[in-house]
């Protein structure tokens, strides 16, 4: 496809980083390593992660300056699904087509993984992102982001208020909320970091800012519309979950067709915005209808 190189190097560099070279099987730690390895190289699309390179490249950076980046953000994600798959939250059995990894390893070695993986994340910008390409306020920018997103003003504060109104009746205003800070946090670091280690202008960041918003926001509704049309096999998770726990869901606010029309203006936003930055545009407008056509 038009990202397999980036994505190769993406999965090179997130291996690299799982396997110290030092390990062996009699490591007491080795399965931990395993569970680890498990939930963040097998399957997986890694939007957030091309998005993030893609985006430095866009703006005339070089793929190293973003790949550390770009493998933290893998990694939070992936902890983020560890921990939403537990009996305590989602309580799911199946993420990206195998069994979740509290079934396959045991819920503590499950929460332990996805811990490993949180405080790895930062560490590996840290040691990775080479100094001669990327200036250390750029870089420093990129961490605290990255915390933020990580946190309270983004995926744990998403998932608490998810759970808190499961069964609940919902507004649009908590709709947002939770998508805003579960879904689109994560898409709207990922643009925005790519432009900050390619230095660009604090406009053209601020843009791509809006732009990563968007196209998280328009992602997490074709991910409720496909939870209601595809099965279980194509998505590679449990189907119809969303039903089942009475999520708050943009279908189950608006329906279908609305919520269809919805994820398409905020593509074409999206796009809009990115009209008025100096980057090269086409491959990221490829990556913004990729999101769109996952439900046609």
């Amino acid at each position: 496809s038009l990202f397999s190189e980036t994505l190769s190097q993406i999965k090179d560099f997130i291996r690299f980083c799982l396997t110290p070279e030092t390990q062996t099987k009699t490591d007491p730690a080795y399965q931990l390593w395993e569970a680890m390895r498990y939930a963040a190289l097998d399957g997986g699309k890694h939007i957030r992660s091309v998005l993030t390179v893609e985006t430095c490249l866009a703006f005339g950076g070089q793929a190293a300056s973003a790949l550390p980046t770009a493998c933290a953000i893998e990694l939070v994600h992936t902890q983020s699904l560890i921990h939403d798959d537990l009996p305590c939250m989602d309580n799911d059995d199946l993420r990206r087509g195998k069994p979740t990894v509290h079934k396959a390893f045991g819920e503590s070695t499950a929460v332990l993984a996805g811990d490993a993986l949180l405080a790895m994340a930062f560490g590996i910008i840290t040691k990775h992102t080479p100094a001669a390409l990327v200036p250390a306020e750029n870089r420093l920018a990129v961490i605290q982001d990255l915390s933020n997103v990580a946190s309270i003003d983004g995926l744990v504060n998403g998932q608490f208020v998810d759970i808190a109104y499961e069964s609940k009746p919902f507004t649009p205003e908590i709709l947002d909320y939770i998508h805003l800070n579960k879904t689109a946090a994560l898409f709207r670091f990922t643009t925005r970091a790519g432009a900050q280690l390619a230095s660009a202008s604090t406009t053209d960041v601020d843009k791509m800012t809006y732009f990563g918003r968007n196209l998280g926001l328009a992602f997490q509704i074709v991910d409720d519309i496909l939870d209601i049309h595809a099965s279980s096999e194509t998505l590679g998770k449990t189907a119809g979950k969303d039903i089942e726990q009475q999520k708050a869901t943009y279908p189950a606010l608006y329906g279908i067709e609305a919520s269809r029309q919805k994820a398409m203006t905020l593509i074409l936003e999206a796009k809009s915005a990115l009209s008025e930055v100096s980057c090269q545009q086409e491959r990221l407008v490829a990556l913004a209808d990729y999101i769109l056509h996952r439900i046609y």
